[in-house]
């Protein structure tokens, strides 16, 4: 018998979701919002989700692997975020779906979040 694991909530490339986001000493982490980075349908069988972190720090702006977020505009506006924020896809992590709030908006400029990820990757 095979068994998989399920959840009821799906996640898609470019939510922005509130959730524990482990800080790089893998020791603590913070409630944050956080921008899911893999696939759609990667269908792994794992309950856990590749995310990468959003911070309000605006001094980490102008990366090649980062994406500024201004919430005065549409596109910002659909992210949900409270404040003008950095994306940072050099600052990524793997958590359960169980360390999940909820979602809280969406980035919708796709082509930009998977440009940025090919900088961090060098793809």
């Amino acid at each position: 018998m095979h068994l998989v694991w399920t959840t009821m909530t799906t996640y898609k490339q470019g939510d922005i979701i509130l959730v524990w986001f482990p800080d790089s000493n893998l020791m603590t982490a913070k409630k944050r919002p956080a921008v899911v980075l893999q696939s759609n349908n990667l269908q792994t069988g794992l309950g856990q989700l590749i995310i990468g972190m959003i911070t309000s720090n605006l001094m980490r702006k102008g990366h090649k692997s980062r994406i500024f977020v201004d919430i005065h505009t549409e596109m910002g506006q659909e992210t949900g975020l409270l404040s003008n924020s950095i994306i940072m896809t050099d600052n990524i992590a793997t958590v359960r779906l169980s360390e999940i709030y909820r979602r809280i908006g969406t980035f919708t400029e796709l082509d930009i979040l998977k440009e940025s990820l090919k900088h961090t990757f060098g793809l």
